[in-house]
C-alpha cells in the first residue's frame, strides 16, 4: 500500500471514530465547540505519529483525547469560564450522536444538562473516570491505563463522583413517561403565558430552581429558588411584548422538543434557534428550569435543528 492510500485508510480508521470520540469530549467538557476542537487536535496528534507502532487505535485516541479534555478543564482560563454561578452546559437537540451511546439509563443520565452541571464539582480526574466508567463502560483496569493511575485509584475517584453527582440523579427523579412530561411543560407554558400565577407554583416542587443567562445578556447566570419567585420569573417572562421582539428581530414560534434527554421548549425565528427552557421533572412536578439564550450556546442545536422535521408549533407566533 503507498504512502497516500496508506493516509486515507488512516484518516478512515480515525473518523471511523469520530462520533464517539465527541461524545466522549462533550461529556467532559459539556460543551460541543470544546469537544469538536479537542477531536480535531486529536486527529493532528493521530496524524503526527507512527501508525504502524499503534496496537489498539481506539484505545489510543480515547486516551489522547481523554488527556486533551483534562488538560483544558485544568487551564486558568478554563477555571475561570466555568466558575459556579458563570457557566452552564452547552444543549443539544436529541438525536445529536454527540449525546451517544444511550443504550442505559446510566448513558443516558451522564448526558443530561443535571449530571452535566453538577460534574463541574468534581475534579477533573473524578469527572474522566466518572464518564469512562458510567457511559463508556470501561474497566477500571482501562480507566489506570487511560489515565495513568492505580486501579484502585480509579475506584475511589468513581466512588467520590457517584457520591457527589448523586444529588443530582436523585433530583432528576428518574425516567420520565414521555406524554406526561410533555403535558406538564405544556401546562408550564399556557400558565406562563396566561399569567396564572397559582398554576405555575402547582406545577413546581416545593425545592424547585431555575437558572437563566438572563436571555443571552448577563455576565452571570441568574438563580431563583422559591415555587413563587420562579413563577413571578416565569410570568414575566414569557409575556409577549413589543420591545421583546425587537430584541428578537421578529415574532418567533415556540416548539416542544428534547434537549440531552429531558423536555424542552424552543423560541425559533425561521430556521434559528434563539431560546431554549429545559425542564428536569420528578413526581410528576418541575424540579428545575434552565433558560438558554446565549448565541454561542445554541450553534449546534441550531444546525440540528435546520435537519429536524419540527411538530406544529406550541404557540405559532408569541
Amino acid at each position: 500500500m503507498d504512502s497516500t492510500a496508506t493516509d486515507r485508510f488512516d484518516t478512515s480508521r480515525f473518523e471511523a471514530s469520530r462520533n464517539r470520540l465527541a461524545s466522549l469530549a462533550y461529556r467532559l467538557l459539556g460543551s460541543a465547540a470544546d469537544a469538536e476542537d479537542a477531536v480535531q487536535d486529536a486527529f493532528l496528534h493521530w496524524q503526527a505519529v507512527d501508525r504502524q507502532r499503534i496496537k489498539v487505535p481506539e484505545a489510543w485516541l480515547t486516551k489522547v483525547v481523554t488527556n486533551l479534555c483534562l488538560d483544558r478543564l485544568r487551564s486558568a482560563q478554563a477555571r475561570r469560564e466555568r466558575t459556579v454561578g458563570a457557566w452552564l452546559p452547552e444543549p443539544l437537540l436529541d438525536g445529536d450522536p454527540m449525546l451517544g451511546p444511550a443504550d442505559t439509563f446510566e448513558q443516558r443520565e451522564s448526558v443530561s444538562l443535571a449530571v452535566l452541571t453538577l460534574m463541574e464539582r468534581l475534579s477533573p480526574l473524578e469527572r474522566a473516570v466518572y464518564v469512562l466508567r458510567e457511559a463508556f463502560t470501561y474497566s477500571h483496569a482501562e480507566i489506570a491505563e487511560i489515565l495513568d493511575i492505580t486501579e484502585s485509584a480509579s475506584q475511589q475517584h468513581l466512588h467520590r463522583a457517584r457520591h457527589r453527582t448523586a444529588a443530582a440523579r436523585r433530583r432528576g427523579g428518574g425516567e420520565v413517561d414521555p406524554a406526561s412530561a410533555r403535558r406538564i411543560v405544556e401546562e408550564f407554558l399556557a400558565a406562563a403565558s396566561s399569567g396564572r400565577t397559582e398554576r405555575l407554583v402547582a406545577l413546581l416542587t416545593d425545592d424547585a430552581t431555575a437558572i437563566t443567562d438572563g436571555a443571552g445578556l448577563a455576565k452571570t447566570l441568574l438563580q431563583y429558588h422559591t415555587p413563587q419567585r420562579i413563577a413571578a420569573i416565569a410570568r414575566a417572562g414569557f409575556k409577549p411584548t413589543p420591545a421583546k421582539r425587537r430584541l428578537v428581530g421578529g415574532t418567533p414560534a415556540i416548539h416542544y422538543a428534547l434537549v440531552n434527554g429531558a423536555p424542552a421548549i424552543l423560541f425559533t425565528l425561521g430556521d434559528q434557534v434563539i431560546g431554549a427552557v429545559t425542564f428536569d421533572i420528578t413526581g410528576g412536578k418541575i424540579a428545575t428550569v434552565r433558560g438558554i439564550a446565549a448565541p454561542t450556546r445554541l450553534t449546534r442545536l441550531t444546525k440540528a435543528w435546520r435537519q429536524h422535521e419540527p411538530d406544529t408549533p406550541l404557540i405559532p407566533e408569541w
